[in-house]
């Protein structure tokens, strides 16, 4: 799959692929909403290997133009919406709702282009917005698939417990087996009372640098290739 990706300002990273390959696990159907697309990287290898239906929202009118463009270069169909999930209405109940949101604390230091400030901070998409738009807009029984900053995963959980949105499974990524976890990836399901699994964790390096099997899997699968362009 061949994507555009701006030359400056923000990309998609290996988060993303994670994240995909999770959610893959859960083989969705149906309906999907990408939250924050970006240029479009979940939501398009979703539509790809599970034929949804899917909606696309970003904020950045910049970010929603790669989207369209990488949809229609892979003969891909979505819906596209220029708008903040914050105010976005609609009618339309979604099975799956996916988002890899700005995570990073607005106290440290940011930066100055404006397009990587609204990827990455997170008082442009603040966690209970996300949350509150997802428990607004799925189905019944649908998953909530999204990932975080490890550090403050226990805010998180306490977020999805007051939506009544149960966190069904969790899966930490660490860059090394000696590290602390960078992210944690979340499925959360509307209307759902299982107890919460803590799967093993994604470790994503060995000693020397190089990637273990499970994420050189999760990247041979995706099988994305990025080209530079200029808005």
């Amino acid at each position: 799959m061949f994507l555009y990706q701006p030359e400056e300002g923000y990309r998609y990273n290996s988060d993303s692929i994670f994240l995909y390959d999770f959610i893959s696990t859960f083989s969705p159907k149906g309906t999907l909403l990408d939250i924050g697309c970006g240029v479009g990287i979940l939501s398009l290898l979703l539509s790809r290997d599970f034929g949804l239906k899917s909606t696309i929202i970003d904020k950045q009118e910049s970010m929603l133009f790669y989207a369209k463009h990488n949809f229609a270069l892979n003969a891909l169909d979505a819906e596209a919406v220029w708008g903040d999930i914050g105010t976005f209405e609609s009618e339309q109940r979604f099975d799956s709702i996916v988002s890899n949101p700005p995570f990073y604390d607005s106290s440290v230091t940011q930066s100055e282009n404006t397009h990587l400030n609204i990827a990455r901070y997170a008082h442009h998409m603040p966690i209970s917005v996300l949350i509150g738009a997802a428990k607004r807009l799925l189905a019944p029984r649908g998953y909530f698939f999204f990932c975080y900053d490890a550090k403050q995963v226990d805010r998180i959980l306490q977020a999805l417990r007051e939506a009544k949105l149960n966190p069904e499974q969790l899966r930490f990524v660490h860059a090394k087996i000696d590290r602390e976890a960078k992210i944690v990836m979340i499925a959360a399901r509307a209307g759902s009372r299982s107890m919460t699994r803590v799967l093993p964790p994604l470790i994503v390096f060995d000693q020397e640098s190089n990637y273990l099997e499970a994420p050189k899997k999760a990247f041979e699968k995706a099988a994305t290739h990025s080209i530079k362009a200029t808005y």
